[in-house]
């Protein structure tokens, strides 16, 4: 939170995905200010696909913070999963008469079609559509993105990685920009959260794997097809972001 940034009230914040990535700093942040949170998730009763359990849990709500995610490379589940989730969200929040809904997506998503991506662009459009005060704030890639790149792509003593240019930012300040904008009237437009500086994955990748202390072969490779555009920098902000993260990538390194 910047020195400007005057504290709220206290507020009473849902977290959908709060014990996901983002979620669970989500949550370390929000009360880490005074605020009151509540976890969506089954494990807590809650069926977010049906909305089962979801009404009592929303009871008193100010805001939902939706961090959901899923792993998929399926345009037709990342689809039905973000629109459905999304709009059991906001017909719950207008019941409960929440004030303000936020959803976590990602920049450059409308310009690679990968089927998770196209997901994020789906969910986005249900949330606009919506007559819900909103705000969608879009984040790069996060600096943990690199591990999630090894553990899925590595293959013994080599690991591959696409040539895409990043500007990746801690996932813990992504969880501070959706608390502050929580703490915001809704802005009923997207913002855009970017790192502090850009590179390109394979050498975020070989630093992890030399912070770590491997000896594992890093190759570059390009990304096909709708990809391409990753490249290029398509999954950067195209403009000035409306915030960046300070945490540098090796920093974010040595502190872990």
């Amino acid at each position: 939170m910047s020195e400007s940034h005057a504290r709220p009230e206290a507020l009473h914040i849902a977290v959908a995905g709060g014990t996901g990535q983002v979620g669970t700093h989500v949550t370390a942040v929000a009360r880490a200010r005074g605020h009151r949170v509540v976890s969506l998730s089954r494990g807590e009763g809650v069926d977010l696909t049906d909305g089962s359990g979801l009404g009592e849990r929303l009871a008193g709500v100010d805001a939902v913070i939706d961090c959901l995610s899923i792993q998929t490379g399926s345009t037709r589940v990342a689809t039905d999963f973000f629109t459905t989730t999304s709009r059991v969200l906001l017909e719950a929040g207008r019941e409960a008469g929440v004030s303000h809904h936020l959803t976590l997506s990602i920049v450059g998503i409308d310009q690679i079609g990968f089927g998770y991506y196209r997901g994020k662009v789906a969910q986005e459009a249900v949330v606009k559509e919506s007559d819900r005060p909103h705000t969608i704030l879009r984040a790069t890639q996060f600096h943990e993105f690199a591990e999630q790149m090894v553990e899925r792509m590595g293959f013994g003593p080599v690991v591959v990685i696409p040539r895409m240019l990043v500007e990746t930012v801690a996932a813990a300040e992504v969880a501070e920009a959706l608390v502050d904008l929580a703490e915001e009237r809704p802005r009923t437009d997207t913002v855009e959260l970017a790192g502090p500086s850009s590179g390109w994955m394979p050498d975020l990748v070989r630093r992890l794997l030399r912070h770590r202390g491997r000896r594992t072969l890093v190759v570059p490779v390009p990304m096909p097809g709708a990809g391409r555009a990753a490249a290029s920098g398509a999954l950067t902000p195209a403009g000035v972001p409306w915030r960046r993260g300070r945490q540098e990538y090796d920093d974010w390194l040595r502190a872990r």
